[in-house]
């Protein structure tokens, strides 16, 4: 088995094991982003009205603040893995898939960046 043969040609060339990784962490943002939102639905729902105050301190307490800014982290990740994917299959250019993806992570950071700063803003008495 030299480098004449078939096997020969093709060793070091094949999957690089990180593609079920990078599966099962789209998966599990998935279901997360579902459980999170099923949360945020229901008690947004249960909510005697929907004034500016009543959300507001209804975000300003403990559980859902975290649960909204568990939602904002798993919302971006979920993009980004997604957005990633489509990149590594749609842009070609090496340059290009590298500014592409590098812009991908700074959009990803800072919506999820913001999103958790304006949680922690309502939540810690910021904005009344």
């Amino acid at each position: 088995m030299g480098n004449g043969t078939s096997i020969g040609r093709v060793r070091g060339l094949g999957s690089a094991h990180e593609g079920a990784h990078h599966w099962l962490l789209q998966r599990f943002t998935a279901i997360g982003n579902l459980v999170l939102m099923l949360f945020l639905a229901v008690s947004l729902a249960l909510l005697p009205d929907y004034s500016y105050g009543t959300v507001a301190g209804w975000a300003a307490q403990t559980v859902p603040a975290t649960a909204l800014a568990l939602l904002i982290i798993s919302v971006f990740w979920h993009a980004r893995l997604g957005l990633q994917v489509l990149i590594e299959d749609y842009v070609h250019t090496p340059g290009n898939k590298f500014a592409c993806i590098a812009a991908l992570n700074l959009a990803a950071i800072g919506g999820g960046v913001f999103g958790l700063v304006s949680i922690a803003r309502i939540a810690l008495g910021g904005i009344s």
